[in-house]
């Protein structure tokens, strides 16, 4: 197999990207501040709900072939890291609303070249349910959060029907061999958030190469919990519940997996919307995350993942640098937004350096 390299000119930003970029920040500031003024506390924009807050360990493999041993992946050894496990919406919400979920991961004792603005050694991941982002591009994005931002101000039951709607036409779709992205997103199912895996959705580099990440359970009690549904209408916070309860009693693995760019057609750099097909290009294993087990919710670990801790794909080695149309708007929005929250909320923000910060 041949993999393609990274090199600067695979990007090709369109001619009116940052006045896109600038209304995405503007639509969900407006979204942020009605959220604000419902609950009377800024949330995130996006995953605002958690439903885990915990440490482990990501540990790289020994013996990757060269075109997977880059950038973090290039020495063998085991980090600390942080991961945040939360739902979709920027609001927060009973769990009926079923959306996509996220996966974020901080790396610690990261060194080498960050990119500007990033000044601790760290490296961070930034996941979600589904194998592409639906809008595909930032304008695509700006379209689409338009109407997502006329719904911000409707009521929860309106959201949950939508959301229903949208979880039965993936059903339907599933029986047919296929799926929606944006049926998933608006609909994911009530599935355990323990037994998904969650993917970076949009490329990134990775050393010489390109790539696009993968997070995907590896324990049988974890693949045990395949057909776990929650029943909402029992508890609304079930999602988080099931989560910390598992914690309590297991520990928790997940394998990271990287799949390498090598077709520059049906692989495209800039349309986070089209599937990278496994069949040209599979997703294999470059490290093992390890979650122990622990208390997943306490009070001040859950206040400092939530209020003051901050996760983006700009907290990046220069040899990860966030690629395409969707990350580009992600380098600027998610500090745009976490500077509006944390100035709502009058707390600092923090890039946590060291997981000593962490309470536990």
């Amino acid at each position: 197999m041949t993999y393609l390299r990274y090199a600067p000119d695979i990007e090709q930003p369109a001619p009116d990207e940052q006045e896109t970029i600038d209304g995405i920040i503007q639509g969900m500031t407006q979204q942020s501040q009605t959220v604000e003024k419902r609950e009377h506390h800024a949330v995130r924009a996006s995953h605002a709900k958690s439903s885990a807050c915990v440490t482990g360990e990501l540990t790289v493999a020994a013996g990757l072939p060269p075109e997977l041993a880059q950038g973090l992946f290039a020495t063998p050894g085991t980090h600390k890291v942080a991961v945040r496990f939360a739902q979709g919406p920027g609001e927060t919400l009973g769990d009926r609303v079923s959306t996509h979920r996220g996966m974020s991961i901080k790396v610690f004792g990261v060194p080498g070249e960050k990119l500007p603005g990033h000044d601790v050694e760290t490296q961070d991941f930034v996941l979600a349910t589904g194998t592409t982002f639906p809008s595909g591009t930032a304008a695509g994005f700006l379209r689409d959060g338009t109407v997502i931002g006329k719904s911000t101000g409707l009521p929860e039951g309106v959201k949950s029907a939508v959301s229903s709607t949208a979880r039965n036409l993936n059903k339907v779709l599933h029986a047919f061999g296929t799926e929606s992205a944006m049926a998933d997103f608006f609909g994911h199912p009530y599935s355990h958030p323990l037994a998904d895996s969650y993917f970076s959705q949009a490329p990134m580099r990775f050393g010489d190469y390109v790539a696009k990440l993968g997070a995907v359970p590896a324990t049988q009690a974890q693949r045990d919990l395949a057909e776990w549904r929650l029943d909402p209408h029992e508890d609304e916070n079930g999602f988080r519940h099931a989560t910390v309860a598992f914690f309590r009693d297991d520990d928790v693995v997940f394998e990271l997996k990287a799949q390498l760019w090598a077709d520059t057609e049906r692989q495209p750099i800039e349309d986070s919307s089209v599937d990278w097909p496994v069949s040209i290009s599979p997703y294999r294993t470059v490290a093992t995350i390890r979650l122990p087990r622990q208390d997943a919710y306490s009070p001040g670990r859950v206040r400092y993942f939530d209020e003051v801790m901050t996760f983006r794909p700009a907290h990046s080695l220069a040899a990860h640098r966030p690629l395409g149309s969707i990350m580009r708007a992600r380098l600027q929005v998610y500090r745009a937004l976490s500077d509006f929250r944390h100035r709502e909320n009058d707390v600092t923000a923090e890039n946590t350096a060291s997981p000593e910060s962490i309470p536990a």
